[in-house]
């Protein structure tokens, strides 16, 4: 019987990827979300793509009692933590919302894992941790000063976790520390459909080329970059998803935390992102210098050789695949 495992945050963009590989690999996952950013129209799209009924429950991560129902009704023999709220910007002007959701929702989610007797967990940390980095790429060991609200409270639950794991050796958990997630799913139907403006640079590109949004805005063209532009490690969604698969495999034989990169191990610029979806979609982009935005860094780019021994992990796909994917998406609508 395959293990069943909750995906917190499974409707949504990397959750959606997350349950379609884990599916594919050969477990039974359950999809928990409270929709605030996401749709249950996904839902069919993902159980299309498994091939098998995709089990969904509506409710927020942080509520105990609705947790312990998913827990209680459904045989869970792992988590992958997912949900959260992830936007840089608006972590700096809604810090107590991020705090509440981010780290409330993880203490809630480990109580009553602790309660059900369910001690392996993949959590969905952030780059954003590193600050703004000594050295490139950036490895695990780098120290960890996030310039965001939304860095600290992903480094807060980092840290929660690791002393979870000190005090019960039962606990296996693997703490991984995404770059920029991009693209969309290969098929076209799935993709990133945030509500209102998305705040990523792929789907403000995929907005721009479909003549919903006017330009591109480039926050900051003054950074220490080889063109001025800031400079990211961008790792298709599939890749990123393939990552937390090969997550649960290895924590099935390694107790303890681990935390590790998953990035492609190289940097673009906002510039050369734009030139790689200008070729993919065969048009011209928009575009203007803004003021930085708080919170940003100039570069950072992983060093993922920790996954690649300890995971067998790699990222395949490169930026035209992100691209190309993520135009696919648009021009199937963009949205579920």
């Amino acid at each position: 019987m395959a293990d069943t495992i909750l995906v917190t945050g499974g409707a949504g963009y990397v959750g959606s990827h997350v349950v379609v590989e884990l599916a594919k690999a050969g477990y039974a996952p359950v999809v928990l979300d409270n929709f605030a950013n996401s749709t249950p129209a996904v839902l069919p799209r993902l159980q299309a793509l498994a091939g098998r009924p995709i089990p969904s429950v509506t409710a927020d991560v942080r509520d105990a009692a609705a947790l312990r129902a998913v827990f209680h009704d459904h045989p869970i023999a792992a988590v992958v933590h997912c949900a959260g709220l992830k936007a840089v910007g608006e972590s700096q002007e809604r810090p107590l919302a991020y705090y509440d959701v981010n780290v409330g929702g993880a203490i809630a989610l480990a109580e009553v894992m602790g309660e059900a007797g369910v001690a392996t967990l993949v959590f969905s940390s952030s780059a954003t941790v590193y600050g703004q980095p000594d050295h490139l790429p950036v490895p695990e060991d780098a120290p960890l000063r996030p310039h965001s609200v939304y860095g600290r409270t992903k480094r807060v639950v980092e840290d929660f976790l690791r002393d979870l794991a000190k005090a019960n050796d039962n606990w296996r958990i693997a703490i991984l520390r995404y770059f920029n997630p991009a693209g969309a799913h290969s098929s076209g139907m799935l993709g990133e459909a945030s509500r209102g403006k998305p705040a990523n640079l792929v789907p403000l590109l995929c907005k721009i080329a479909a003549g919903e949004l006017a330009e591109l805005a480039i926050y900051g063209g003054d950074w220490p970059t080889a063109d001025g532009t800031g400079v990211r490690d961008y790792l298709h969604v599939q890749d990123l998803a393939e990552g937390h698969v090969a997550a649960m495999r290895y924590l099935a034989k390694a107790h303890g935390a681990h935390t590790l990169n998953l990035g492609a191990g190289r940097g673009h610029s906002v510039m050369e992102v734009v030139a790689a979806f200008e070729k993919a979609c065969g048009r011209t982009i928009a575009k203007a210098v803004a003021p930085r935005r708080p919170g940003d860094v100039a570069a950072y780019y992983a060093d993922p050789a920790r996954a690649a021994k300890l995971l067998e992990w790699r990222a395949s796909r490169d930026l035209q695949v992100i691209c190309a994917d993520a135009w696919r998406w648009q021009r199937n609508g963009g949205r579920y």
